[in-house]
């Protein structure tokens, strides 16, 4: 089974076309200005999340415009519309646009809304050349709407590790809950890389796949654990579904006595 893919860079919509995880699927929207994408959600929910650039986004009757702003996914928070099931959408790039778009089986009727900047959750998480900058968008408990989705994004400093230590989420056992996870990856340079590690002795594998921009993880199931070469920034949109919403993990029990350093400093 295939895990990591290289998206395309050209004018589209470009759907991940071979769906490792069951629930999770990702598409990528990149426009010129005043083109359009058209869509229907069908029995699945989406977020629109703006990476680049300005656009207007129709659902169904109800308009949200401008969405975005942000010169590239290292320079602003995320600006953000919810796509509910059943619904159709229409939209139109007000510049140059760069959109992802992550989905997951939904059984919730509700009425499609905007996360602004604003409302975005930031943090750090780690310590020292482990530490990374969260931004939560999607995230229970933030009081919004959402049937199995969870979304964020993650800015990884030069030569960094990220989600380390490594940690899955595949049983319900303990406190680890299911949940199907992607990262989709951009680099701060065109020549920058990164490395992932995506692993699982139960299941008999253990791969290692060079991070370039524009590229995707899907992890059904394993650890995993990223790092970022020196001199580039990292970015990755994260996004996870479950049967629920509250999130729960396992750390690698070899490396996981790491974490617990992390209130030492």
């Amino acid at each position: 089974m295939r895990y990591f893919h290289t998206l395309p860079k050209g004018p589209g919509y470009h759907p991940l076309p071979d769906q490792s995880c069951k629930l999770l699927a990702f598409a990528k929207l990149n426009l010129e200005p005043h083109q359009q994408h058209q869509g229907e959600t069908g029995d699945r929910e989406a977020l629109l999340v703006v990476l680049s650039g300005q656009a207007r986004v129709q659902v169904e009757d109800k308009v949200f415009a401008p969405v975005g702003g942000r010169p590239n996914v290292f320079a602003g928070l995320p600006h953000s519309v919810y796509l509910p099931r059943g619904v159709r959408y229409r939209v139109e790039a007000l510049s140059r646009l760069e959109a992802a778009l992550p989905s997951a089986p939904s059984d919730l009727k509700t009425e499609p809304y905007e996360i602004r900047p604003e409302q975005v959750r930031t943090g750090q998480w780690g310590t020292l050349n482990f530490s990374r900058q969260f931004r939560e968008i999607l995230v229970q408990p933030n009081g919004l709407p959402a049937s199995r989705l969870i979304v964020g994004e993650t800015i990884t400093p030069s030569g960094n590790w990220s989600t380390y230590p490594p940690h899955k989420h595949e049983v319900e056992e303990g406190g680890e809950v299911f949940h199907e996870e992607m990262y989709y990856f951009r680099l701060s340079s065109p020549e920058g890389f990164g490395l992932v590690r995506h692993y699982s002795p139960e299941r008999g594998y253990d791969q290692t796949y060079t991070v370039r921009d524009e590229t995707l993880l899907a992890i059904p199931h394993g650890y995993h654990t990223y790092v970022g070469a020196p001199g580039y920034t990292s970015y990755y949109l994260w996004f996870l579904a479950g049967e629920g919403r509250t999130q729960g993990v396992r750390l690698d029990p070899e490396v996981g006595w790491v974490q617990k350093t992390v209130g030492m400093f």
